[in-house]
């Protein structure tokens, strides 16, 4: 077989698996088109948004899509691209409007007595002010009077400083969110946020060219803009089901749903608009359980509730269902069938994984076995193009049971190197299991390729003829793919080997996410960057006394940074006591200012030995956004 950087043609048994996929389904079923294209009044006039550095996003960039599908997509991922990258303003019903496909979500608008409530604001300054832009081309100059966030993922406020100011706020316009939002959008985006980045990074295949044998969507949207990513704090919180507020004249009633989709989470009834907004609690596709980024796993017994709940609380007053992704669902007999069978899939999922786990099964078992109801197969909106069946039920054991099996010989396995090395050991060498690999790859089994070339790959990441025959069966189940995500996952895996590591196309992390992070967790982010053993023997001291808050002491001991507020009894003398503000302390340990120039402006007084904090930052790393994933 050749080796070659280029993406090949899809496969036999790729093709003619792809082209089954047509007897299985209902493609015939055209509702989805229709309700996707229903209520459009127009779109952007410039399909290319763009940045300070650069284009941010582009709304021709599937245009492709229009065409039939070929042998190097799955035909049901195909269908679900197309309806997600139609873009432009809609009217959802009286009042309500939609841009989509301006971003991996949607914006929604709820027209007021003087102006408009933004619902979600996407995840760049440049896709929300793109989309506000349309909104008033066609609807009128109206001032944002009101925001809200149903959730704390990043694409449903990251964009708000495109839509709103801080002079806005000042001046009374409210930041509606539900209760634990700033916590949880905070943490996410810092904590771990440098890992679930780069995950990002092959998950929505921002980095990937678009086309028939690159990207083509996320299954959720299309993939995520790069712009600039911002937050204002909330102003108001939703803290439990049945909370009203009325904004601008306008009616909402909340139903609270943490844990569910996002740790914090709500969904929105209008009353006099018989509208229900479900956020992210149910779209046109299975969701995720554990998101491929990463993530804290979601519980689908407490979602399903929720849905349950949605249904006995709203059903009966409501015309059309909407969400911050996709396209809505009209009349009553229709909305409650659509989440109905969107409670089924997660109750179903999550009962019969446990069934399963309790007879002795393991995740891999789970994943394997599991099957769907046939009802629920026959609802495109069931299907797995975000989450899939597959690494969804492994969510769920992880949330019972966690990472361990039970089985004994998992306990202690060799890590990935160590491990591989003695595969390919044990194998006969890596021209041996190079040999067998090309053979299964003649034979369509792509999936025990990927499995058994990743040995080689991990054992000798140098060796060419393992990243291109690697490459070329992660580019075949790509071609297989219905889900988006595994889709991207596939095909990044298979340009990183090609042509090296992307990156992290998209930041989260942005200043302003670090700037609302309350200070106990912005000290907690510091310690998660201490090098453990490099600090094993070090022992330091730092009070930081400030003049709006109570003080605050570092200690960095056995390798451990801690934070404590006050003083503990029984501590020892600080070796430095510096005395500033908290916006100065913050500055500080950003590193946007240095205690020097703040001493210079007098802004900072010192006593005891200010080498220590300099000795305290030399003990913490910096993450690595680069990280490789498809080689050690």
């Amino acid at each position: 077989m050749a080796e070659t950087s280029e993406p090949k043609a899809a496969e036999p048994s790729i093709t003619t698996g792809n082209a089954a996929i047509h007897e299985q389904y209902p493609f015939d079923d055209t509702r989805d088109f229709e309700d996707a294209r229903r209520g459009f009044v127009g779109t952007a006039e410039e399909t290319v948004v763009r940045g300070e550095d650069g284009e941010v996003w582009d709304l021709g960039a599937y245009g492709f899509l229009d065409r039939d599908c070929p042998p190097t997509v799955n035909p049901s991922l195909w269908r679900q691209s197309r309806l997600a990258a139609l873009h432009g303003l809609f009217e959802v019903t009286e009042g309500i409007y939609q841009v989509r496909g301006f971003d991996l979500s949607n914006m929604t608008i709820v027209e007021g007595d003087t102006g408009i409530l933004v619902i979600d604001p996407l995840i760049s300054t440049e896709t929300a002010a793109a989309a506000l832009a349309l909104y008033r081309r066609h609807r009128g100059d109206r001032p944002v009077t009101g925001v809200l966030y149903t959730h704390s993922h990043v694409d449903h406020f990251g964009g708000v400083r495109g839509v709103l100011s801080d002079e806005d706020v000042a001046g009374g316009v409210p930041v509606i969110a539900p209760e634990g939002f700033l916590e949880h959008a905070v943490s996410e985006n810092v904590y771990a946020g440098t890992a679930m980045g780069r995950r990002a990074a092959y998950m929505y295949g921002a980095a990937l060219p678009t086309g028939e044998r690159g990207q083509i969507g996320a299954g959720l949207g299309q993939t995520t803009s790069t712009g600039t990513v911002t937050l204002i704090p909330p102003t108001l919180y939703v803290t439990h089901t049945g909370q009203t507020e009325t904004v601008d004249g306008i009616h909402m009633v909340f139903q609270l749903t943490p844990g569910t989709e996002a740790p914090a989470e709500l969904n929105i009834h209008f009353p006099d608009h018989a509208a229900l907004c479900m956020a992210e609690n149910a779209t046109h596709n299975l969701h995720n359980l554990l998101t491929l980024r990463g993530a804290q796993a979601r519980n689908p017994h407490v979602w399903a509730h929720y849905l349950t709940e949605a249904i006995q609380l709203f059903a009966t007053h409501v015309d059309v269902v909407f969400a911050s992704h996709h396209w809505p669902t009209w009349g009553r007999e229709r909305v409650v069938t659509f989440l109905s069978e969107q409670r089924d899939l997660y109750a179903y999922l999550h009962d019969q994984t446990l069934r399963m786990l309790n007879e002795g099964m393991t995740p891999l078992e789970i994943a394997e076995a599991m099957e769907m109801p046939p009802a629920l197969e026959r609802a495109w909106h069931t299907h797995g193009y975000y989450g899939s069946v597959s690494h969804n039920t492994k969510a769920v054991y992880q949330h019972y049971l966690g990472w361990f099996d039970g089985n004994p010989a998992h306990l202690w396995e060799h890590p990935p190197v160590e491990a591989a090395t003695r595969y390919v050991d044990f194998m006969g060498g890596a021209d041996t299991v190079l040999r067998r690999a090309r053979e299964s790859y003649a034979a369509g089994d792509f999936r025990w390729v990927v499995q058994v070339v990743n040995h080689v790959l991990f054992a000798d990441p140098g060796n060419a003829e393992a990243r291109a025959l690697q490459a070329d069966a992660l580019e075949q189940l790509g071609y297989g793919s219905e889900n988006g995500t595994w889709r991207n996952f596939y095909l990044t895996g298979a340009l990183e080997l090609r042509e090296g590591p992307v990156g992290t196309p998209t930041v989260a992390a942005s200043p302003d996410i670090m700037r609302a992070l309350p200070l106990p967790q912005l000290l907690d982010s510091l310690a998660i960057r201490v090098d453990g053993p490099r600090s094993w023997e070090a022992d330091l001291s730092i009070r930081f006394r400030l003049r709006d808050a109570n003080p605050v002491t570092l200690r960095l001991r056995n390798g451990v940074l801690i934070h404590t507020a006050g003083t503990t009894p029984g501590e020892r003398a600080p070796d430095t006591e510096i005395t500033l503000t908290e916006a100065d302390l913050r500055a500080l340990l950003l590193g946007t200012n240095t205690l020097t120039d703040l001493a210079a402006q007098n802004r900072a007084e010192i006593s005891g030995d200010p080498g220590k904090l300099t000795d305290l930052f030399t003990h913490l790393t910096a993450p690595d956004p680069d990280f490789t994933i498809v080689t050690p």
